[in-house]
């Protein structure tokens, strides 16, 4: 099978990739190669790569900054997955589209199944919410994915900046008021190339298991890197003085895995224990050593942007 990755050099990109196994041909394209937003490029690479299965991932993702360019957050998530659509149904191509716990607006007091009606408060939210829409309206063989909080190698994420800010400071200010599912890139690419061999196609939610808070994620990050000593101040979404407004409650329900038998993913504290292992060996952060110069991460194991992060100045 030819497979098509767009994003393919960003976080989720990268982590997906090397997923896909060698039984397959896999194309990895990004904005060096051609401009989603123009669809004319878009033809010309799908008419020449013909791709049977395409996971598009490419996204403008800094929802502040979408908050402040929306033409730009139109042209990258709405008019480009529109275009990816269309050249996905001329050739005959499978689409996996990667969406957003932000299509909600989070008012709910449980967590959000697929077929709960989406009503984003953002642009961000607006963009991706028009860009699922175009997805349905042109394929019938389609994947929409869902996922939230995510964080990884390769990318700017809200561990790696929780992890550069305490090393600056004594006592950071972290949202207490947004819960969702912290999302490890490793685990969902996992689960996206699981569903290359799946018909049973529509909506999915794909979180890591568990929720927490931002303030509460924070915490635990700190922990398990052995920077306990550093204070967390719970805020308010309004005390972080950010752009965009975000949801309350972002917490996805996994109904349709459950449903189809596909498995959940593990749990953010394990995708969370598994990245901070996996950041120090790309040199990504040092963490310190215990006393007894043991890691303190490798005692736990055995026992969207960073400009989207939730901590205050």
């Amino acid at each position: 099978m030819r497979i098509l990755v767009t994003g393919a050099r960003g976080m989720l990109g990268t982590a997906l990739l090397p997923c896909l196994g060698t039984e397959h041909e896999v194309v990895g394209v990004d904005i060096k190669d051609f401009d989603i937003s123009q669809e004319a490029a878009v033809q010309r690479a799908f008419g020449d790569l013909r791709p049977d299965f395409v996971f598009h991932l490419a996204a403008y993702t800094d929802v502040d900054g979408c908050e402040a360019n929306p033409q730009i957050a139109r042209d990258v998530n709405t008019r480009g997955t529109r275009n990816v659509a269309r050249s996905c149904a001329e050739i005959g191509a499978v689409l996996l589209y990667v969406s957003t716990d932000y299509v909600f607006d989070g008012s709910l007091a449980r967590p959000y199944r697929e077929d709960d009606a989406p009503n984003p408060l953002s642009v961000y939210g607006r963009t991706k919410w028009e860009a699922e829409q175009q997805v349905q309206a042109l394929l019938a063989r389609h994947f929409i994915v869902r996922s939230s909080w995510l964080y990884g190698p390769r990318g700017k994420n809200f561990v790696a900046t929780i992890l550069k800010v305490a090393k600056e400071r004594d006592e950071l200010r972290v949202v207490s008021d947004q819960r969702g599912s912290p999302t490890y890139t490793y685990h969902l690419a996992l689960k996206l190339a699981q569903m290359v061999q799946v018909q049973a196609y529509g909506i999915y939610h794909v979180t890591g298991a568990g929720n927490c808070s931002w303030f509460e994620f924070a915490r635990e990050i700190l922990k398990l890197g052995g920077l306990e000593q550093v204070r967390v101040v719970p805020i308010s979404t309004q005390e972080s003085g950010r752009m965009a407004p975000r949801p309350a409650n972002s917490v996805l329900e996994n109904h349709r895995l459950i449903e189809s038998h596909l498995g959940v993913l593990p749990h953010w504290r394990e995708g969370l224990a598994h990245y901070l292992e996996e950041g120090q060996r790309l040199g990504e952060f040092a963490l310190p050593a215990s006393d007894r110069g043991e890691k303190p991460l490798q005692r736990e194991v055995t026992g969207h942007d960073c400009s989207n992060s939730p901590v205050g100045g």
